[in-house]
């Protein structure tokens, strides 16, 4: 069936134009009306001059996390105060089953107005000493267990932390490494679990325009295997119920493990369009708003900080050696300068054992950098997977947290892509509420939400690199950049339809176009 959209003012990632023919899941011309409307058509959609663009695809989330989030408490939405977090997490723990784990997900102690500090222990056992609670950080790296919790995951004042961790028994906290440790003491969800969050997250994602996403989920649950996580999108896409595309970073921290998943004949580029393996994904070293990434110098806020890598150079080496030797890409978590430092060593490493023209390898976030490591990125030919949407919280500690020399060549991607190096962008969801306009706009701006800043406004993007970066430029990433990221003759017909046009808004305002619908292979996957 050949349907016919027209009337409408495309972006379609080179020009604009009016309209274009969707069939068989692919587009198969564009153009403007009068030569369209001559075409052999099924059925025609009027797009009343609405803005098209390309759908969505955020470079680097975590699908099944995301999923996981929206079932537990939201403390994103209640961390104005430790006070009225503590309140929520009490209404919520009355609905949860007597026996059973409370979670939550979403604090950050820096939008506490009543303490300056990161919640606590013995704030949880006002929750409840009698079940357990584990609640984590915004960030991902740090949480917090009441004393039941810290007894059921056997932690106490005398267990020793593990390499690229920390733990605080007396404050009940628990950084990086020594998350992953606990892990294996906590119900881990069956398939069909994994299933309704697959789902439940693909239709949130639906919402904000995506249609694609390059996803690290083999690290939510590590006592879960990696087959099962296949098996459980394999299921859904075969079912039809798959309505993202997913590109899998594929996440392990033992070159044992690795091994077994390349013998197994999982490397980058296997699968179809719905579900493809993707790259070796690392996480090399903590966040800044926990003070866990890895500086080259102490915290500027904090002297008696300076994070911590999670893996050993000869760790890291052997990964990315191994990856890089058996047709992976590598695309590594490097927050902090000390641990960009640790990845670009071994990159280049693997690179001088086995050169690789288009290998393709990257850094996620890339946050904290110096002018060296700029070049040293460029000179690899490295791609860089941001996420502008960070800005919106660290422009209010950036600059306190690593000091004025360190921030001034920080969050630099405009300065990359001046390089040469392609910069794709991402939400980092469920750190970041997976809002691509949001991530549009403070690209744009270099502003938070709120106003704050500019930060490094000469870094800001335009519009056109904006977009092309949630589009074109996360195609490449995946690969995919000969027929995804744009709307063009032959690439998938994934496509989002705006109220208004990004081009024409005003910067500030660009986080408030409303998202009209969202096409996946032509088919209508959201509608508001």
């Amino acid at each position: 069936m050949k349907t016919l959209y027209y009337n409408g003012n495309i972006y379609t990632g080179n020009e604009f134009t009016q309209g274009f023919i969707v069939e068989d899941g692919y587009f198969v011309k564009t153009g403007k009306n009068e030569e369209l409307l001559n075409e052999n058509y099924d059925e025609k959609i009027d797009l009343n001059n609405k803005f098209v663009c390309a759908g969505f695809d955020d470079s680097h989330m975590h699908l099944i996390g995301l999923g996981n989030t929206l079932n537990v408490a939201k403390l994103n939405e209640h961390s104005d105060s430790l006070e009225g977090m503590i309140t929520y997490l009490k209404e919520f723990a009355k609905d949860k089953k007597a026996g059973g784990w409370i979670k939550g997900r979403g604090w950050n102690q820096d939008y506490f107005t009543d303490v300056n500090r990161m919640p606590d222990k013995h704030d949880l056992d006002e929750v409840s000493k009698d079940e357990p609670i584990i609640i984590t950080r915004a960030c991902g790296h740090c949480c917090v267990l009441n004393s039941k919790g810290l007894e059921l995951v056997h932690v106490d004042e005398n267990t020793p932390a593990p390499l690229g961790g920390a733990i605080d028994f007396d404050k009940g906290l628990l950084y990086d490494n020594a998350i992953d440790m606990i892990e294996k003491y906590i119900p881990a969800p069956n398939k069909e679990e994994i299933k309704e969050m697959i789902r439940s997250s693909s239709k949130f994602l639906n919402s904000f325009g995506i249609t694609s996403c390059q996803s690290d989920d083999y690290s939510m649950f590590r006592q879960i295997p990696f087959e099962l996580i296949n098996e459980a999108y394999d299921e859904l896409k075969r079912s039809g119920e798959l309505t993202v595309r997913v590109f899998e970073q594929s996440n392990f921290t033992t070159l044992d493990e690795l091994k077994r998943f390349v013998e197994a004949g999982n490397v980058t580029g296997v699968g179809d369009d719905k579900f493809k393996i993707g790259p070796l994904k690392m996480l090399g070293d903590g966040s800044l708003g926990s003070r866990s990434a890895s500086l080259s110098k102490p915290y500027a806020d904090d002297p008696s900080q300076i994070g911590f890598c999670l893996f050993t150079d000869e760790q890291m080496n052997a990964m990315i050696d191994y990856a890089n030797a058996h047709n992976m890409s590598v695309a590594v978590h490097a927050i902090g300068d000390k641990c960009l430092d640790q990845v670009l060593n071994a990159i280049e490493l693997a690179l001088k054992n086995n050169p690789r023209e288009d290998h393709r390898h990257g850094i996620v976030h890339c946050q904290i950098s110096r002018p060296d490591q700029l070049d040293k990125i460029a000179e690899l030919k490295l791609h860089v997977y941001a996420q502008s949407i960070f800005l919106d919280y660290d422009n209010h500690i950036v600059e306190a947290r690593v000091g004025k020399e360190l921030a001034a060549s920080s969050y630099s991607w405009k300065t990359l892509m001046n390089k040469g190096v392609s910069v794709s962008n991402g939400s980092d969801a469920p750190v970041e509420i997976p809002d691509a306009l949001k991530g549009i706009e403070c690209a744009v701006t270099r502003t938070s939400i709120d106003g704050t800043g500019p930060y490094l406004p000469h870094e800001a993007f335009s519009v056109k690199e904006a977009i092309d970066s949630f589009t074109k430029w996360s195609a490449y990433a995946s690969f995919e950049e000969d027929y995804k990221g744009q709307i063009k003759e032959g690439y998938l017909a994934d496509f989002v339809i705006l109220d208004e046009d990004p081009f024409k808004t005003e910067p500030r305002k660009i986080h408030n176009i409303r998202i009209n619908a969202t096409y996946l292979g032509g088919d209508c996957v959201y509608k508001a």
